[in-house]
């Protein structure tokens, strides 16, 4: 899914989340031909009542009020802050990337495709009732909004970005028919502290929700061992009917808003590890979304450039070089040399969990709170 003019979706030239990261993330798309691998298809911004399928109506009227007059934006509704200051035209670029996600998820419904992204996409913190953490519209929300409405009555969502996937989970917290489970940094040391292991839903969802919540400074065994530790188990009991994931670049070692030390090549190996689970558990119904990440030249057009890729069927070797007229124009839009491979260097390995426990292992001890905390509510072992 991509349209241009989602690069609209502007903070402004101070703010971290710059939108050169999406176009320079479709300019690698193209300049390695996955363009012509799968469809290229844009949608209409989302409309009132599929917004109101999880905003609440008063605040999709702020937004549009301070979209179209930033300056009277006062904080309330969160419009106007420090993380989502008001700019012109926020409502039609918010509205634009969430009908992007909702219109994957109904061509993936309806067997128009098997795996759609929307890399513009992953606004995970986005409430029903206001803006947070970068996130005015909560695309992923609606996209798992519309499955349930078009009659689906499992739906898995998995976030990996470095953030807990608060808002998804306040959306369904006591929904039975929506599993979500968000990999992030711990709670104490990171931006929005919630994501607890303790969090597993409400009471008529309870073991619904699943939160592994990492050390600062893990990298990526430990990454990749709570992940595989975690979520194959979850999806094979629940059996999703569709897979919903977002894939923030915010987790690598050289994200300026975090604190993960996880390498290119450990997310692709997560991107890899999720289509193989869209096919094992879903029929191969397979939602991808994009989200966080701040080093805009470096990492986040060749993360979501692999995730593209591995959708397509066609999977990049990481080793492949970057195409020169990529570099040239990272160069000329951002005065940055871009990178020369597609590849941090790394060859990621992990040590499965049925390898054993380690009590003094941190990531071990995370893994562990989880699978305590969730797995018994689900007459799961831990």
């Amino acid at each position: 899914m991509w349209d241009e003019a989602v690069t609209g979706y502007d903070f402004g030239p101070s703010h971290p989340m710059d939108p050169v990261r999406l176009a320079l993330t479709m300019g690698l798309v193209r300049a390695f031909g996955l363009d012509r691998a799968m469809e290229v298809r844009a949608a209409p911004a989302a409309g009132d009542s599929t917004l109101r399928l999880v905003h609440r109506e008063d605040y999709v009227a702020a937004v549009r009020d301070v979209s179209q007059d930033p300056g009277a934006a006062d904080g309330s509704y969160g419009l106007g802050t420090t993380d989502d200051p008001a700019f012109p035209g926020m409502h039609e670029a918010s509205a634009l990337i969430a009908g992007q996600s909702v219109a994957g998820a109904e061509a993936i419904w309806s067997g128009e495709a098997e795996h759609v992204v929307n890399f513009a996409g992953g606004l995970h913190h986005a409430m029903p009732g206001g803006a947070a953490g970068f996130c005015v519209y909560n695309d992923a929300s609606l996209a798992i909004a519309r499955l349930l409405e078009l009659g689906a009555e499992r739906v898995a969502y998995v976030d990996v970005d470095v953030h807990h996937g608060d808002g998804v989970q306040a959306a369904f917290w006591d929904d039975p028919r929506v599993l979500t489970i968000s990999l992030h940094e711990h709670p104490r040391t990171l931006f929005p502290q919630t994501g607890w292991p303790e969090e597993t839903g409400g009471p008529a969802a309870e073991g619904s929700v699943v939160n592994v919540a990492l050390e600062a400074g893990t990298g990526d065994e430990g990454w990749l061992r709570a992940f595989h530790a975690t979520v194959p188990e979850l999806l094979a009991d629940f059996r999703p009917q569709v897979l919903v994931t977002q894939h923030g670049a915010d987790t690598h070692f050289e994200d300026p808003l975090a604190h993960l030390a996880v390498s290119l090549d450990a997310q692709r190996a997560v991107q890899e590890a999720c289509h193989g689970l869209a096919h094992e558990h879903a029929e191969g119904r397979w939602l991808a979304l994009g989200g966080g990440g701040y080093a805009v030249v470096d990492v986040v057009p060749r993360s979501w450039t692999h995730l593209v890729a591995i959708a397509a069927h066609r999977p990049l070797d990481p080793q492949t070089p970057v195409p020169g007229p990529w570099r040239d124009e990272v160069y000329a839009r951002t005065r940055q040399l871009a990178p020369g491979r597609m590849t941090d260097g790394r060859k990621p390995s992990w040590r499965e969990w049925d390898a054993g426990y380690d009590p003094a292992d941190r990531t071990d001890q995370a893994v562990l709170a989880t699978r305590r905390a969730v797995f018994p509510l689900r007459g799961m072992l831990t």
